[in-house]
């Protein structure tokens, strides 16, 4: 079986993907580096050919619009890109966070290079948490990734995890988006990507706000129903739309008791539990080829995009 995940590391209690080398709490971003395998560099070079000839060789020829992007350590090749394509070191990832660990109380948690090296990615958690009814904590995390291939820009996004069950969820900005998203047509400021997510309270007050409110929206039976039907309905698919019906029956079951924390008073009989089934659903039960494909689609793929429509669902509830 393939697997996309090149090197991880990670602190704490195992991460929900369950991938990964445990380091002790606090390491330098050196160790994070050197232990998440994100300790080299992309390098570049010009795109070259060789010609063809009766009866041998050519002479070799470049294409100076595109270049080559490479890894320093191993020279594997990673993408053919754009002459205007501006690359972001894995470096440059974790050090994103130095100033975030030092003086703001932020702790790098997970760090890891996918797709063996096109990908990189690391997450800290903030020092903002909330506990809804029942003692369901849910914390507050910032994602920090980037890819070489052409699949991502280098994205910011701050994200929540439910601890009774790992569950994931991306929490809009205060502009309504999700996420800032610098493009690799141009230079990436670590400082003012900063400064646009507004490292600071706001977001995750209005996200809590929000879940609590869907914590005391009580919800009947016929309602769950409709809120699968309308989260795992593809309209595309056909002209009157179809539904996923394993999926469907997988989270009904997630949410009717079977789900972690289904039971705690947030969660049963209310919108919130709905999200949770949902997202319980795409981060670990989800059909997926490894853990890591269901990673990659967790945060970036399918599985992000069926999260944001669960979350877009249950906020039609309580508008």
């Amino acid at each position: 079986m393939s697997h996309l995940v090149e090197s991880m590391a990670y602190t704490n209690q195992v991460p929900w993907h369950g991938l990964g080398n445990q380091l002790t709490a606090k390491q330098p971003i050196e160790v994070w580096a050197q232990q998440a395998g994100m300790a080299f560099d992309i390098k570049e070079t010009p795109v070259r050919f060789m010609t063809e000839s009766i009866g041998s060789l050519g002479a070799i020829m470049s294409f100076p619009e595109q270049k080559v992007l490479y890894r320093s350590d191993t020279k594997a090749a990673l993408s053919v890109v754009s002459n205007r394509y501006q690359v972001v070191q894995p470096r440059e990832i974790l050090e994103f966070y130095r100033d975030l660990t030092e003086i703001s109380g932020f702790e790098l948690e997970t760090a890891g290079v996918l797709k063996e090296g096109r990908k990189v990615w690391a997450l800290a958690k903030t020092n903002q948490s909330s506990a809804l009814k029942g003692n369901d904590v849910v914390n507050a995390y910032l994602l920090l990734a980037t890819a070489c291939d052409g699949t991502l820009a280098t994205t910011a996004q701050f994200t929540s995890i439910r601890v009774v069950c790992n569950n994931t969820l991306a929490i809009a900005l205060n502009n309504g988006t999700g996420a800032v998203k610098v493009p690799h047509s141009t230079s990436f400021d670590a400082q003012a990507v900063k400064k646009q997510l507004g490292i600071s309270v706001s977001s995750w007050d209005a996200f809590i706000y929000r879940m609590k409110t869907l914590s005391e929206r009580k919800v009947k039976s016929h309602e769950a129903m409709n809120y699968f039907l309308r989260v795992f309905t593809d309209p595309n698919s056909t002209a009157g739309g179809l539904s996923n019906e394993r999926a469907i029956k997988k989270v009904q079951a997630l949410y009717d008791g079977h789900g972690k924390g289904a039971e705690l008073a947030s969660s049963k009989a209310t919108a919130f539990g709905l999200l949770n089934a949902v997202t319980e659903y795409v981060d670990h039960e989800r059909r997926a080829r490894s853990t890591d494909h269901r990673l990659e689609s967790a945060w970036f793929g399918q599985g992000a995009t069926l999260k944001q429509k669960g979350l877009d669902q249950a906020l039609l509830m309580i508008a």
